[in-house]
């Protein structure tokens, strides 16, 4: 049966549990991944970004899926190896309170999400893209359900506490935070409120993100927010934040026709998984790192002011097509336009003069190394 125009309704957008927070803090709300999120609030984006480079920014990533999984006799262990077969990762040699990123692939080595996953001791905490959530339940119940138990954690929202303030803040209430190096995770309590925490994010800053119930979500986020360092930060600052860190934004600078060493994400390839495989598409990754792939992910500095935006064509000296902008606008930090793309491998070499075609006009550039800023992680 066939629907007249009149009948068909957009599905309407889902709101975190911090939405009521955003209006009160005067954000401007647009449509992402489904939800209605805070791409910025009245101070702007610019000034949100370099807040959280010299202090401290709250955002809300509550639209990011959590997920347990857990074998059947209640052991990570057997998570971890019903998950490497999906992943290239070592989560087999995750200790408990560890975590690291890794990627969902397909049969060809293409990315199908970029996630993060939590060695929580007797399950496995992961974290995976808004845009991916529904695709990547479906696909990890299809291939491990049979193995392992898989729960959607949904009545709990995520908060992501980010800069070099970060530590001192969260420490005033969880004081055992302090001496969490990157890539850590705990169980604790923020004023009474259970939370777990991971000493992560994607700003290229040191910081936490905070899994917390639903209900004690805005309680928590207002508790950060009071103090002096803190701002409230959407999702326009994240973007120019990982930007800058050289990070990929699934979608974008990595998908489905992308490989980890295309996309220059090699060294989440595991020691052991390298020789011994057994994740998709390892024949065309091994091929890749033996031999180096066609193209190669580049960071480029555009000469001037204009920002290259994604789907930038990017051309050598004769004219000739060497590849494309995945992601691209202005760094706050780095005081002009910034950009990341795919360039064949012959023109990949940092210092390689390229020309970006924006608007029709040839604008000159230089691939540079990533990532444009000093990604500062506590290691402890």
């Amino acid at each position: 049966m066939s629907e007249t125009p009149d009948t068909l309704v957009e599905p309407a957008l889902a709101r975190t549990p911090l939405d009521a927070l955003h209006r009160e803090l005067g954000a401007r709300l647009v449509p992402f991944a489904g939800y209605d999120m805070p791409v910025q609030y009245p101070t702007g984006i610019l000034k949100e970004h370099l807040h959280t480079r010299s202090q401290a920014g709250l955002f809300d990533v509550s639209h990011m899926g959590q997920l347990r999984l857990c074998g059947r006799a209640a052991d990570a262990a057997a998570a971890a190896a019903a998950l490497e077969t999906l992943v290239p990762g070592d989560l087999l040699g995750l200790a408990p309170g560890r975590m690291r990123y890794t990627l969902l692939l397909n049969d060809g080595g293409g990315i199908l999400d970029d996630l993060m996953v939590t060695n929580a001791g007797d399950h496995l905490f992961v974290v995976v893209n808004a845009a991916c959530k529904h695709a990547d339940l479906a696909h990890l119940q299809e291939r491990l359900g049979d193995r392992v138990a898989i729960e959607v954690l949904a009545d709990r929202a995520l908060l992501a506490l980010q800069g070099p303030a970060a530590a001192a803040v969260l420490a005033r209430f969880v004081p055992a935070a302090a001496a969490m190096p990157f890539m850590s995770y705990a169980e604790a309590r923020l004023r009474g409120i259970p939370v777990l925490l991971t000493r992560s994010g994607y700003t290229g800053e040191d910081g936490y993100e905070i899994s917390v119930a639903d209900d004690r979500a805005e309680t928590v986020a207002r508790l950060l927010l009071a103090e002096p360092e803190v701002a409230p930060i959407g999702l326009g600052a994240r973007d120019s934040l990982r930007l800058e860190a050289g990070l990929c934004l699934y979608g974008h600078d990595i998908d489905r026709t992308t490989t980890p060493v295309e996309a220059g994400l090699s060294w989440t390839l595991g020691r052991r998984r390298r020789s011994e495989g057994g994740f998709p598409g390892f024949a065309t990754i091994r091929d890749h790192l033996d031999h180096g792939p066609t193209r190669r992910r580049v960071g480029l500095r555009p000469d001037g002011r204009a920002p290259a935006r994604e789907g930038t064509g990017i051309v050598d000296g004769g004219g000739r097509p060497l590849g494309h902008v995945t992601s691209g606008g202005f760094g706050p930090t780095v005081g002009g336009p910034i950009a990341m793309g795919y360039v064949a491998s012959a023109g990949a070499t940092p210092d390689t003069p390229v020309t970006l075609v924006v608007r029709g006009k040839p604008l000159p550039a230089r691939v540079v190394t990533l990532p444009f800023v000093r990604q500062n992680y506590y290691r402890g």
